[in-house]
């Protein structure tokens, strides 16, 4: 079952205005993005030309000059759309070139979708300021899973959002084998690896599989160089961590202290951005999920969805007691305990807020868990 997501909904809104920006969709691979383009297509009042240049050898800048000399010569009113554009050398100059051309007649719509958030945003900064609006398309929530699959809270936590990946959640092998070699391993062989500046690609690997093993656990990044096999240093572990993030892998969140300088200075906690990435990683992982590890799941997609709705996501700790989440968003500060069946120690969130009186405490129990997981708003659940 196909669905229209909310980014398609907000991207077809802004391509019917009469308003001249590149629309930019920026998001994980395999969420559906250049689906959700192609039924914006179809639905399109006019000619479109779509063109990828998700290609083993990427082209080169000219491609992107034919494609839309290709697209000027449609006619009025046309839609072009270039996928995985961040692939081409140079990509951000000829597009900034082409569309300042055309941009006075508004003879041509502009959608550039991409999968590597990092090198897009420094396209764009280099070269578009300006000439382009940001759609983020993340991981499907449990609320699009259980429409279109009829999934409910344990299989989205076990299988997290990759809908490609749904038709084989019958067979716990082939859905593993799927997100390793369709998802993960493109991501760090073809998108990083080749674009970014990666001078150790064993190191760069070891760290990612080291990752995923401390979901949603604060790790000390001299503890991760001392499991790691090859010499590094705390900087290139933190390098790689900016990777991961910029390609929606995992994020690395940061201690609340209400001090820029100790929060940089602190203990990251790893917070990967989709429960499948880790289930398909984990050795001996079997498909069934006991209560602890359901647990973990639970808090690492709690997190995942904040981190998709804030732009300010961090943790607590001090001495023993720990809040899981802190959120900063217009001028509030919510500290969020996720009760997830995990044995806890129950004073961290007590704590936080005797340490900061203006925190609001929040608990996300299973069933709140679950409604904000299925879109609810943050806000209706306190």
């Amino acid at each position: 079952m196909q669905i229209f997501r909310e980014f398609s909904k907000k991207l077809e809104v802004r391509l019917a205005e009469n308003l001249n920006f590149i629309q930019v969709v920026t998001g994980p691979r395999q969420v559906g993005k250049t689906t959700g383009m192609r039924q914006i297509a179809e639905r399109w009042r006019g000619p479109c030309h779509l063109v990828s240049a998700d290609e083993v050898v990427p082209p080169s800048a000219d491609w992107i000059e034919l494609n839309w000399r290709i697209a000027r010569g449609m006619g009025e009113g046309v839609l072009l759309v270039i996928d995985e554009i961040q692939k081409v050398p140079g990509w951000s100059e000829r597009v900034k070139r082409l569309f300042d051309e055309d941009r006075a007649g508004r003879r041509m719509k502009v959608v550039l979708l991409g999968s590597a958030s990092l090198l897009m945003q420094r396209g764009m900064a280099e070269s578009l300021a300006g000439r382009f609006e940001v759609i983020h398309a993340g991981h499907w929530s449990l609320g699009e899973c259980r429409e279109a699959f009829g999934w409910g809270l344990e299989e989205f936590l076990r299988f997290g959002g990759y809908p490609a990946a749904a038709e084989l959640s019958g067979d716990f092998q082939r859905w593993r084998d799927f997100i390793n070699h369709s998802v993960i391993e493109p991501v760090l062989l073809r998108d990083l690896l080749s674009l970014a500046a990666v001078n150790k690609p064993a190191l760069f690997r070891q760290t990612f599989q080291l990752c995923l093993a401390y979901p949603a656990m604060e790790v000390s990044l001299q503890k991760l160089l001392g499991q790691l096999q090859e010499s590094g240093n705390v900087t290139t572990i933190k390098h790689y961590l900016e990777l991961f993030e910029g390609a929606y892998l995992m994020k690395a969140l940061q201690k609340y202290s209400g001090s820029e300088l100790k929060k940089r200075g602190s203990s990251p906690k790893i917070l990967p951005l989709n429960t499948a990435l880790v289930n398909a990683r984990r050795v001996g992982f079997p498909g069934e999920m006991d209560r602890d590890w359901m647990g973990r799941m639970f808090e690492c997609a709690v997190g995942a969805e904040l981190c998709r709705r804030f732009d300010e996501v961090m943790y607590w700790r001090e001495g023993n007691a720990e809040v899981d989440f802190v959120v900063k968003s217009q001028g509030r500060v919510l500290g969020i305990e996720v009760k997830s069946g995990r044995v806890r120690k129950p004073e961290g969130l007590a704590r936080f807020c005797q340490r900061y009186p203006e925190a609001v405490p929040m608990v996300l129990d299973l069933k709140k868990g679950e409604q904000l997981l299925s879109g609810a708003a943050l806000d209706g659940l306190i």
